[in-house]
């Protein structure tokens, strides 16, 4: 049943809504705009602010849905190793779903959608956090990476501080292992972070060369 709920757990965040929506609405292919990725924030660049909110809605449902059904698979309550592994692998299977040769987003949505399952309380500082780093720097990816990287730290935070949180280890273990992934499928964000040469969401191309 554990390898059954995990597989689950994978088939479910390779579906590409992105890759879908966009493909359905203009027979493009969202990979070869922008960045690249499946995620919102290139849908919203191709296809509009609309389909951008539609992909982060269905891709943080997939993560979510992902946990809830391990947990109903393995009839667990809280987050045991299977149902942790099935949140992580929902976020792999967004980032490198067999369906598009392995190439896909950024797992930020779907990773949400974990988040919302094993800590709802972490997402709302974790949003707020967010919010706040694109409303001053407008850089999503800056946004997104210090997000995905507090709702660990609030976590173990939170463990140590206020007492010990029910399935520790496997939690967290859970949530620093999403949080690398997103992390980690920034690589190129973080070298033109590095380099000053990141797009900024809201910013035309043309105010950015005059930058």
């Amino acid at each position: 049943m554990a390898i059954l709920t995990v597989l689950l757990g994978y088939l479910l965040g390779s579906i590409p809504f992105g890759y879908l929506i966009v493909r359905l609405r203009s027979g493009a292919d969202i990979r070869e705009t922008g960045s690249g990725g499946t995620g919102a924030t290139n849908v919203t660049r191709r296809a509009g602010r609309g389909a951008g909110i539609l992909t982060l809605l269905l891709d943080a449902l997939k993560g979510t849905a992902a946990v809830l059904l391990a947990r109903w698979l393995t009839g667990e309550d809280g987050t045991s190793w299977a149902v942790a592994f099935a949140g992580v692998l929902a976020v792999a299977g967004h980032c490198f779903p067999v369906w598009l040769g392995f190439r896909a987003g950024k797992g930020v949505a779907t990773g949400l959608g974990v988040f919302i399952a094993i800590v709802p309380t972490a997402v709302l500082a974790s949003i707020a956090l967010f919010i706040g780093v694109v409303a001053v720097t407008r850089y999503v990816s800056l946004g997104s990476m210090l997000a995905a990287l507090f709702v660990p730290l609030w976590t173990l935070a939170r463990h140590i501080i206020a007492g010990p949180l029910p399935d520790f280890a496997p939690t967290i273990a859970a949530l620093i292992a999403v949080s690398a992934l997103i992390i980690g499928k920034h690589h190129e964000n973080i070298g033109r972070l590095l380099a000053g040469t990141e797009n900024r969401f809201g910013v035309a191309s043309s105010q950015r060369k005059a930058e």
